[in-house]
């Protein structure tokens, strides 16, 4: 049994259910989708209850960096859209309301906003990154609330609870295509990043011939008539190599983070 899971937006089970699909037929044995939380990762890592992840660059840098890691970096997934470049990159999407008169993130000073969780690159550690590079450490947003998801800060946003959010820019596309009313009830007034793009890991118990055989289908799905179909359902280009190094941004913004004392998003 292949057992992969999710620790990213709801929004993209579809796209990993339909991959872990693929791998299982690909290598003729049944395969397990799940569904966890940030919570759960790091008990289900070291119970050994998963075997590939789809998980975020900030928590794959604070697993991989324990001297009993229980992971391995597998590939990054590239995003069909011209923005990306052809590149393992994604941005944070800085959305209003379209009828909230901020046009950009000086506006914000003071106004309401909105994270998914505080263990995420996109939703919180770049946005407090961005903040200790303007000198804002002590208090830039009037309000900060946790939305639990990107889904659901884009929803406060919507709902006008929350004037402002960092979204990860494939989760807020996701969204778009399958609400493309969205379109007219949102505007993003600034971007930032790019950053690397969150990885595919497997866990270390695996045998190293499945892990290079994962490895493989992952960066052959994009020349498999088959895996050409999921990809392209999903909005996405391909997998590509990723170095464990290309995540040394992610981890440079926190440490400076950490360095300043400015550890709470404000």
């Amino acid at each position: 049994m292949l057992r992969v899971a999710s620790f990213l937006a709801d929004n993209a089970r579809p796209l990993y259910g339909a991959i872990t699909r693929y791998l299982g037929d690909r290598l003729a044995i049944p395969a397990e989708f799940s569904a966890g939380v940030l919570a759960d990762l790091p008990r289900w890592l070291d119970a050994g209850t998963i075997d590939v992840a789809f998980l975020c660059g900030w928590p794959y840098a604070l697993h991989h960096d324990r001297p009993d890691s229980p992971i391995e970096l597998l590939c990054a997934p590239v995003m069909a859209g011209a923005r990306y470049g052809a590149r393992p990159i994604y941005f944070t999407d800085v959305i209003v309301r379209r009828d909230h008169p901020a046009r950009a993130f000086s506006d914000l000073r003071g106004a309401s906003w909105s994270y998914n969780n505080d263990g995420s690159h996109s939703g919180y550690n770049i946005v407090r990154h961005h903040l200790l590079e303007l000198g804002e450490t002590e208090g830039y947003f009037g309000r900060v609330v946790s939305g639990g998801t990107h889904q659901g800060s884009i929803r406060l946003v919507l709902d006008g609870a929350i004037d402002a959010a960092g979204v990860d820019s494939t989760v807020l596309e996701t969204e778009l295509a399958t609400r493309p009313e969205l379109a007219a009830a949102l505007r993003t007034i600034t971007t930032l990043g790019p950053s690397t793009i969150p990885p595919v890991v497997a866990s270390r118990g695996l045998e190293p011939s499945l892990t290079t055989r994962l490895r493989d289908l992952f960066l052959g799905m994009a020349t498999d008539p088959a895996g050409r179909a999921v990809l392209a359902a999903y909005r996405l280009a391909g997998f590509v190599p990723v170095r464990d190094a290309d995540y040394d941004a992610i981890r440079a913004m926190a440490r400076r983070a950490e360095t300043a004392g400015f550890l709470t998003l404000r």
